[in-house]
C-alpha cells in the first residue's frame, strides 16, 4: 500500500500511509482507538475506497470498488463483530456464496460437509461442519470466520482485533493458528491492542498515532513498554491501587438460581456481596454463568430463585427501567447489542437509559440544550474522538463508543456499578483511562462488580475475587490472596488442594 489517505469530510483518518507484507509474514499493525488502523484495512478489503494512493498485490497495481475484488486477488478479512448466520450450520456459513451444487442446482450439504473436513484437517482448525453456529462458543465462532476466509483461498489474512471476545484458553489456540497459517505461507496482518500478543506472534510491527505511520520496527527489536510509548506518545504510569476500609453492604446476592426455558440449570444458588469502596471481581470461561448473573441483576431477564439486595432494596425480578433507577449503572459487556444503537447519535447514546430525569425531560419533553451539553462534556472528559455531535455511533472506532458508553454510565454518579468487559477491545491509552475511573467510582465509596474475561484486569483493579465455574462460586480470595495460578485451576473446574 502506497501513500493511502484517506478523508471523511475534515477528518483526515489515513495520512499518507505506506506498508509493505511479504509471503508467509505477521505484520502486526498497533495503534490507539481512532489511529486509523480498521480504516487503512478496510480500504484493502474494499470496504472503503481511498481518497488517494495505490495498492499493489504482487506487483499489480489494484484498484478494489467492492470486497468482492479483494477477495478475487487473494484478501480475506475476520472483522471483530463476526459476520454468521446464527441458525445456520458450520458447514452453510463457510461455504456461502460459493456453495457446492448437485445437478448444477441443489445445495449438496454432504459435500459441503466433506469440504469443510478437509479444509479443517489441511490447516489443523479442527470443527464439526455439522454444528449449529448458535451453539459454538466464541472461540469455534471466529474459527468458522478464519475458515470462511481460508475456503475463498485468501493468501493475505487481515484479523481486526481478533481476540477482543475471546478467553484466555481461546486466545493461545488462536495464536497458534495464526503461526500455523503464516508456517503455510499466508501472509497475516493482525490488528489488536494486546501487546503480549503482538510479541508472541508478529514478524515486524507497524505502529500507527492520529492517522499516520509513526514507526516500524522488528519484534525481536522492541519491547511492550516501546510499542506502548510510541502508541499513545507518552510513558504508562505503573498503577498502584491502595487498600481502602469498605463500607456497608451494597449488593447482595442471595442463593440465586437461573433456569431457561430450555430447562437448562445455568444459576445454582449463588451467594455473593459487594461492599461500599470496593471493587469485586469475577473471573471465569465465559459460559459459566457470568453474563447470566449480570442480567438477573440488571433486570433483563428474572431469576428462578433466590434473591438480589440493592442498598437493601429488594430488586429481584423488576424491571430494567426500576433497577437502573435505584441506583444501578451498567457497563454491558457487548456495546453494540446492548450498549447503544448503532444508528443513533452521540447525543442519543450519551442520555440513554437517563432521558426520563428530571434534569433532561420535563412533562415527556426532552431539555434538547442540557442534553447536548451533557454529550460534550462527555465526549470532552473522557477523550471520545468524533467529528460531531450528530454522528452515529457505528461511525466512532469500537474503542471510542466504549469511552463513551463508560462515561454514560459512570457520570450519572450512581451508587453501584456493574462493569462488564468494560475494557474490551480498547487500546492501552483507552484502558488505562477507563482503570483510572473504575477506581475513582471506588475511592467516592461507591461499589464495582467488574466482570472480565482478562485475569490482568481482575488481578489489577479487584479487593475481592469470586471465581465462577459450573454456574456457581468457585472460590473467594481477597487481592493480596489472588494469583493467576489460582484462578486459573478453578476457573477450568479444580480444586486448590489438587
Amino acid at each position: 500500500m502506497e501513500n493511502i489517505t484517506k478523508l471523511y469530510g475534515s477528518l483526515l483518518a489515513n495520512d499518507n500511509v505506506s506498508l509493505t507484507l511479504d509471503k508467509g509474514e505477521i505484520l502486526a499493525i498497533v495503534g490507539e482507538n481512532g489511529a486509523g488502523k480498521s480504516t487503512l484495512m478496510k480500504i484493502l478489503y474494499g470496504l472503503e475506497m481511498p481518497t488517494s494512493g495505490e495498492i499493489y498485490i504482487n506487483d499489480k497495481l489494484c484498484d478494489f470498488k467492492s470486497p468482492m475484488d479483494a477477495i478475487r486477488q487473494g484478501i480475506g478479512m475476520v472483522q471483530q463483530n463476526f459476520m454468521l448466520f446464527n441458525p445456520f450450520t458450520v458447514a452453510e456459513n463457510i461455504v456461502y456464496g460459493k456453495e457446492p451444487r448437485s445437478h448444477r442446482i441443489f445445495f449438496d450439504r454432504r459435500k459441503a460437509a466433506e469440504i469443510v473436513r478437509e479444509l479443517c484437517r489441511k490447516y489443523g482448525l479442527e470443527i464439526d461442519p455439522e454444528l449449529k453456529v448458535e451453539d459454538c462458543p466464541v472461540g469455534l465462532q471466529q474459527r468458522v470466520e478464519i475458515l470462511k476466509v481460508l475456503y475463498k483461498d485468501a493468501e493475505i489474512i487481515i484479523l481486526d482485533e481478533p481476540s477482543a471476545v475471546l478467553t484466555p484458553q481461546e486466545v493461545d489456540e488462536l495464536l497458534k493458528t495464526i503461526k500455523g497459517l503464516a508456517a503455510l505461507g499466508k501472509s497475516i496482518i493482525l490488528i489488536t491492542h494486546k501487546l503480549q500478543e503482538v510479541m508472541d506472534v508478529a514478524d515486524r510491527i507497524m505502529v500507527m498515532r492520529e492517522g499516520k505511520r509513526i514507526a516500524e520496527v522488528k519484534k525481536t527489536e522492541t519491547s511492550i513498554e516501546e510499542l506502548s510509548y510510541l502508541m499513545v506518545g507518552r510513558r504508562l504510569a505503573a498503577r498502584k491501587v491502595e487498600k481502602q476500609k469498605s463500607g456497608k453492604n451494597v449488593l447482595k446476592i442471595e442463593n440465586l438460581t437461573y433456569v431457561t426455558p430450555e430447562k437448562k440449570n445455568v444459576l445454582k444458588g449463588v451467594n455473593i456481596h459487594v461492599d461500599e469502596g470496593e471493587i469485586v471481581g469475577i473471573a471465569g470461561v465465559s459460559g459459566n454463568g457470568q453474563s447470566e448473573l449480570i442480567q438477573c441483576i440488571t433486570g433483563m431477564i428474572a431469576p428462578t430463585g433466590g434473591k438480589i439486595l440493592l442498598d437493601g432494596k429488594d430488586i429481584t425480578g423488576r424491571p430494567v427501567w426500576e433497577v437502573r433507577y435505584s441506583g444501578l449503572s451498567h457497563i454491558p459487556e457487548d456495546r453494540y447489542y446492548m450498549g447503544c444503537a448503532k444508528d443513533a447519535n452521540l447525543v442519543e447514546v450519551a442520555i440513554m437509559g437517563h432521558h426520563i430525569k428530571p434534569a433532561y425531560s420535563q412533562k415527556g419533553i426532552l431539555k434538547t440544550t442540557e442534553i447536548r451539553k451533557f454529550t460534550r462534556n462527555l465526549l470532552t472528559k473522557y477523550d471520545v474522538r468524533h467529528s460531531s455531535l450528530t454522528q452515529k455511533a457505528k461511525e466512532l472506532s469500537g474503542g471510542n463508543i466504549q469511552k463513551l458508553i463508560v462515561a454514560r454510565e459512570i457520570e450519572h454518579g450512581n451508587k453501584f456499578l456493574v462493569a462488564a468487559e468494560p475494557t474490551r477491545g480498547v487500546d492501552i491509552g483507552a484502558m488505562e483511562f477507563i482503570h483510572d475511573k473504575i477506581l475513582e467510582v471506588r475511592s467516592k465509596g461507591g461499589a464495582v462488580l467488574l466482570i472480565s474475561s482478562e485475569l490482568t484486569e481482575i488481578l489489577s483493579l479487584s479487593d475481592r475475587i469470586y471465581v465462577m465455574y459450573g454456574g456457581n462460586t468457585n472460590g473467594e480470595f481477597t487481592r493480596e490472596e489472588a494469583t493467576s495460578e489460582k484462578l486459573g485451576l478453578l476457573m477450568m473446574g479444580g480444586k486448590l488442594n489438587e
